[in-house]
């Protein structure tokens, strides 16, 4: 059976710019896509930080360097320029292949320059204790 899980994200970043009349989609600086592993055209989920919206569309490449999380089209009017997003994709695999798939997680400061490149997520410090309670079914 497949199941769907995270290959790689691109978290906080900051929307540049937000084009309602643009056909469409988000582009991503061209480096970030490569760091989060996104391919050309490849579906992701946007997650606004800022007021909750999500939806997903796919990804055209900006130029390397630019820091670019350009919001396109209809999504302009959920997201907008100066919001912060998560950039999420995701890819079916089986439990084996789930087991070994480390997602990136790319973190990106102000300007959308990587500051951090991961392989896992990072569980806040305050959350393990009850993720480790759950799990020893308390």
């Amino acid at each position: 059976m497949l199941r769907h899980f995270l290959l790689g994200k691109i978290h906080r970043a900051k929307v540049t710019r937000a084009d309602v009349d643009y056909v469409g989609s988000i582009t991503v600086d061209v480096r970030l896509m490569e760091a989060a592993g996104f391919l050309e055209s490849e579906k992701v989920d946007i997650y606004d930080v800022t007021n909750g919206a999500r939806l997903s569309t796919y990804v055209i490449p900006g130029v390397a360097g630019s820091g670019e999380i350009g919001i396109n089209g209809a999504a302009a009017h959920l997201v907008k320029a100066g919001d912060l997003v998560i950039l999420a994709s995701y890819g079916w695999m089986t439990a084996e292949q789930a087991a070994i798939n480390r997602p990136r997680v790319v973190h990106v400061d102000a300007a959308n320059r990587i500051v951090e490149l991961a392989r896992q997520e990072r569980t806040p410090a305050v959350a393990r204790p009850l993720a480790v309670a759950r799990a020893n079914g308390r």
